[in-house]
């Protein structure tokens, strides 16, 4: 399952399912401006925004076609006709076949790329103006976690938390 991880200013406030940072959002008071209300994806690290409306002000809203509470989001791929034949003969159609093969292809990515770029862009939005930012990105892709932690020692302990969960794995904040 997605988890998301939500910030006001410099402070964590909750990682968790879409579900849970909403809910604990809504128990938060707003912060004084909306953009200090950042809210990142685990997995790409990438800031995204959710609608934190009460259910009966989302009703009006038109319902949007697909899967989007799971996640399913529609793109369009380009294959050669050999490539479709053989995803038609597969079990479980096209789709279900390329998300398997991208979660296996993922799974085999043995050099923890895909962590050290959501930790570079959760870093880029939140402090990408840090004192030091640009040598931790070096750090950070030369997989150098001691330099990469020193660098963000007089950061706010929230994103440095989050920062080498997302990049070196472990517990985020």
């Amino acid at each position: 399952m997605p988890t998301y991880t939500a910030f006001i200013q410099d402070m964590w406030i909750a990682t968790g399912s879409r579900d849970e940072i909403v809910a604990t959002l809504r128990t938060v008071p707003p912060p004084p401006r909306a953009s200090d209300l950042l809210v990142f994806d685990d997995a790409s690290g990438r800031q995204i925004d959710f609608d934190l409306r009460e259910s009966g002000e989302e009703a009006d809203a038109p319902r949007p076609r697909g899967r989007p509470s799971l996640g399913v989001v529609a793109r369009e791929v380009t294959l050669l006709p050999r490539h479709w034949d053989w995803l038609a003969a597969q079990p479980g159609g096209a789709s279900a076949v390329l998300r398997r093969l991208v979660d296996e292809a993922r799974k085999r990515d043995g050099s923890g790329r895909a962590g050290k770029d959501a930790a570079y862009h959760f870093l880029s939005a939140i402090a990408g103006d840090r004192p030091r930012f640009e040598e931790a990105t070096r750090a950070l892709y030369a997989d150098d976690r001691d330099r990469f932690a020193a660098l963000m020692a007089d950061w706010p302990v929230g994103i440095r938390n989050h920062a080498l969960a997302l990049a070196f794995g472990g517990e985020a904040a």
